[in-house]
Parts: structure tokens; sequence; C-alpha cells
């Protein structure tokens, strides 16, 4: 069954548009998600929505919007009220400005979206407008908006179509300074920094997320099955890592097993002299060799 599209509407360069359909480049619809219950009756819990005061459940028709001004203070609007924040051109990205991909920030990168064509009508605009945008090599700004809010989108071509990617406001960006400004000035020396270069490239390799495991999850996947099984479940205690007493000490030992276990990987990738499990059969067959020599000893004694 194909995607439903998250967002349909236009995408336009100054004359030229074409209809588009935006649809998540991600998904957590895999992950394990868990109901709370009653464990007392095995049966969920339902949240229902009410007055803070009188403690009765009050009908969605009958909630409205607040902002609170002070303690106990609302500002109340209705839905009506609401509808006039409404952003005009709400089924239209506009193209606005080109800008070079690597001037944006990654603090500033919020979803990533798949972009298509429409059908087949706007097929060839939406192929003129991706082709520019590749060729110029910029990243195009335009606006969107999903569910009353706008957002900046970042536009760029991937594959036969388009990615875009929202982009946070100034205003949702946490100062760096706040964080950073507490962090004292310490000096290093150049042997601990050609000690953990040498740790940094012996660990070097390429990105490669197919190899990427998600421990949690496969943890959460073992309980269950071990618990549908009536299995007993033991659970294990982490040790917390030790306290670094001496940094130097401690580069010189890591850089050392660093390069121990890079060698190992290596001598398995090239050659494959070793194995993994152990080879099933090799021990009995040099047992049974054993018996066959104590055999040939009583024939000769007798």
């Amino acid at each position: 069954m194909a995607p439903r599209a998250y967002w349909r509407g236009y995408l336009r360069l100054s004359l030229v548009s074409c209809p588009i359909q935006l649809f998540p480049a991600t998904s957590e619809r895999e992950k394990i998600r868990f109901h709370q219950l009653n464990k007392e009756t095995g049966n969920r819990v339902r949240y229902r929505k009410v007055d803070e005061d009188t403690g009765d459940e009050v009908e969605q028709a009958d909630i409205i919007k607040g902002y609170e001004v002070e303690k106990g203070r609302y500002i109340q609007l209705t839905p009506d009220e609401m509808e006039a924040t409404a952003i005009e051109s709400t089924r239209m990205i506009d193209i606005e400005q080109f800008v070079p991909g690597k001037e944006i920030d990654e603090l500033y990168v919020a979803d990533p979206y798949y972009i298509v064509p429409d059908g087949e009508v706007g097929a060839q605009a939406f192929a003129v407008i991706r082709d520019a945008i590749k060729q110029e090599g910029m990243v195009a700004l335009g606006r969107v908006v999903f569910t009353s809010r706008e957002h900046i989108i970042a536009l760029k071509p991937r594959g036969k179509g388009l990615m875009g990617v929202t982009l946070r406001y100034p205003y949702e960006v946490r100062n760096e300074k706040e964080y950073f400004d507490q962090i004292p000035d310490e000096k290093v020396t150049k042997d601990m920094l050609d000690l953990a270069r040498h740790i940094v490239e012996t660990k070097s390799g390429h990105f490669q997320p197919s190899k990427f495991e998600d421990h949690y999850e496969e943890a959460l996947k073992a309980l269950l099955n071990k618990k549908q099984h009536g299995q007993k479940i033991v659970v294990v205690k982490g040790k917390e890592p030790s306290k670094v007493i001496n940094l130097m000490d401690a580069l010189r030992r890591s850089a050392k097993a660093d390069t121990t276990a890079s060698k190992r990987g290596r001598k398995r990738v090239a050659g494959q002299t070793e194995m993994l499990f152990p080879i099933q059969g090799k021990k009995s067959a040099q047992a049974d060799k054993k018996p066959m020599r104590s055999t040939v000893r009583k024939r000769k004694a007798s």
C-alpha cells in the first residue's frame, strides 16, 4: 500500500508552478510501543479531559485555547478567533531565495520530507525546477504551512525528486554561550594530543547507516520474547565506567588497545584466517586419532 501524502499543494518558482506531494522521509512506526495498563485488571488506562477544579469531564467541542499571562489567568481564544492568524497561500511553497547549503547551520535543521510531483500534468514543470536548483548548486528556501504553523523549508535535489527540510526559527535555537562559556580553558600537551589523534585514526571509517544497531530496540524484542514464552527475566546491573585518575596513562592504554584491535580486524578481513566460531568436529577428529593408536599397540602386543 502506497504511503499517504502528509501535505499536498503547489511548488512555485517565479511564474512556473506545479502540483506536489510531501511525504515524511523518516518514520518511527516500526519501533516497539507500549500501552499503559492497570496491573490489577490488565485493562488499558485511558485519559479523559476534565475540568481542573470541578473534576467534570469536558467535551471536545467545549475546549478552547488559552494563553497563560500569569498564574491562573488566561487569554482565551475561540476557534473562530484563531482563524484570524490564518496564513495566506497555505497550499503554496513559493521559492523566495537561493543560498549555499554549507551556510545552513545544522542547529537549524529540523524534519526531512520527500517531495514528488502530484500527477503527470506537472511532472515537466517539477523537473525544470528540480534541475534548475541542481545546476545552480544552491539550496532553495521557501515557506510551507503545516497545521496552521508556518515553517521555513529548504529544498534540494535528491535522486529524481526533491528533499525538503524544515528549518527552525532563531528563537527556537538556544545560544551556545550559555553552555560553553562555563567550560574551563585546559592546556592540552602535544603528547596527549598525539595519542588522542592516534586513537581517532585507528577508529576512522566511513559513514554506513546500514551498520547502525538499535541495541535498546533489540533488547526490548528479546525481553518480550522471553516474557511471552514464560522465561525468567534476569536484571543485569550495568557497571559505571571507572574514573580517570591519570589521563596520560589512560590515553596510552587506549591507543595500545585500539591499535591491537585494528590489526586483528584487518587480518580477518584481508585473509579470513580467523574464524569467529569454533569449527565443529575438529576436536573430535583429533580425539578419534588417539584411540586408533592405542588399538594398533594392543594388536602388536597380542
